[in-house]
């Protein structure tokens, strides 16, 4: 993909500590750190490493990268790796894309209590799913799948909601063999719906009687039990959505799809159209309206308020395992379901030769660079660099 024209990067810097001093009553210190990070990735700033084409010589620089989850321009080879370790896991069967998304109403609280709910989304998504289809009135099978946190909307606004990636089957409740879901259905979307809906209210109402739930500002009378209580009612009244792909692809189709989830931010840089006037113009897809790209400018102080909305809790884990593929169940299960539909897990050089490799090709000839020396942000300031290659 070409390098974008414009980055977060550069906004930020545009933006630099005049945005913060007139964001002095909700910013950070944690909303700063990240910003940092982003306007200081894969400059001098940060150091880098001279690489060495192992063919004919020619010499680059790269800059190091923040490694800062939330920047746009680190995820990639963090996506990597995390598929190249997902091969091994990949059943062959076709798989099914569900994505659980929590009600408008919900976003204020969510902003005040993001570790909580983005917590109980995890769980009472995940139960939901594993519940509906043990039913022998539906799949009667214990399933496995990971699911994906997102916060976003297209227009940056919150909205929270996981996308789980499932195979489409699972193994009998007794363990003795494969149960395959229809060709065009997996689980019912109406069900799912409404027990997603039931478990994350009662959760909710757990969460708010066990002091878990904080209430500041227009919030603040939440924290009376009857005020909450009638907050809850409109809940019940709601259509929850869960959007429910009928299955697809088989694994190698399944990897280039995760890729569009995994390790995504807020927004990608090269959604970015223009920056003039101290207004920021941005694509975004209209699913209202099948699904016709747009432009929205806002004001730079408004699209940071916005990206930053969308900071994950410190150590939060956003890519999670259930069913057959948790952790605790994994080593088990999985050479099991393997078994059970006559295939055998791929081996370590068959996922060593098909996964993303950590060498660039040399710009001149094709060939492999190496690293032959680390530089620290002083040796590069004090050398006459090559166009320098942005470090992964």
């Amino acid at each position: 993909m070409d390098r974008p024209l414009l980055e977060v990067a550069d906004l930020v810097r545009a933006a630099g500590e005049a945005f913060i001093e007139r964001s002095r009553k909700w910013i950070t210190w944690k909303h700063v750190k990240v910003l940092l990070a982003i306007a200081r990735c894969r400059t001098a700033a940060l150091g880098g490493h001279l690489d060495e084409c192992t063919r004919c010589g020619h010499r680059a620089i790269s800059y190091n990268s923040c490694r800062n989850r939330h920047c746009p321009k680190c995820q990639a080879g963090a996506r990597d790796r995390w598929l190249a370790a997902r091969r091994q896991e990949l059943l062959p069967t076709r798989y099914v894309h569900v994505v659980f998304t929590l009600p408008r109403h919900v976003a204020p609280l969510v902003l005040q209590n993001k570790k909580v709910i983005y917590d109980l989304l995890f769980r009472t998504s995940a139960e939901s799913l594993l519940e509906v289809a043990r039913d022998p009135q539906h799949l009667g099978a214990e399933i496995g799948f990971f699911s994906v946190l997102h916060t976003w909307s297209q227009k940056l606004d919150i909205h929270p909601h996981v996308h789980c990636v499932v195979p489409a089957g699972g193994l009998s409740l007794d363990h003795t063999h494969w149960v395959p879901a229809s060709e065009r259905f997996f689980l019912p979307r109406e069900v799912l719906r409404k027990v997603f809906r039931g478990k994350f209210v009662d959760a909710l109402k757990q969460a708010f009687r066990d002091g878990q739930l904080s209430f500041h500002g227009d919030l603040t009378l939440l924290a009376q039990p009857k005020t909450f209580a009638a907050w809850l009612r409109p809940l019940y009244r709601k259509d929850w959505i869960v959007y429910l792909k009928p299955p697809f692809g088989g694994p190698q189709f399944v990897l280039q799809y995760l890729g569009r989830y995994t390790h995504r931010v807020a927004i990608s840089n090269h959604r970015l159209v223009s920056f003039a006037d101290g207004k920021v113009t941005f694509r975004w897809r209209d699913s209202a309206h099948n699904n016709e790209q747009k432009l929205l400018p806002l004001s730079l102080d408004e699209f940071l308020r916005r990206f930053l909305l969308h900071l994950l809790p410190e150590g939060f884990v956003r890519i999670r395992n259930f069913g057959f593929l948790a952790n605790r169940k994994r080593a088990t299960t999985l050479p099991l379901c393997f078994q059970l539909l006559s295939a055998a897990p791929p081996t370590d050089q068959e996922v060593s030769t098909s996964g993303p490799s950590d060498l660039w090709s040399c710009p001149k000839c094709g060939g492999p660079m190496m690293i032959v020396e680390r530089l620290t942000a002083a040796e590069i300031q004090l050398r006459s660099p090559p166009v320098a290659k942005a470090a992964a």
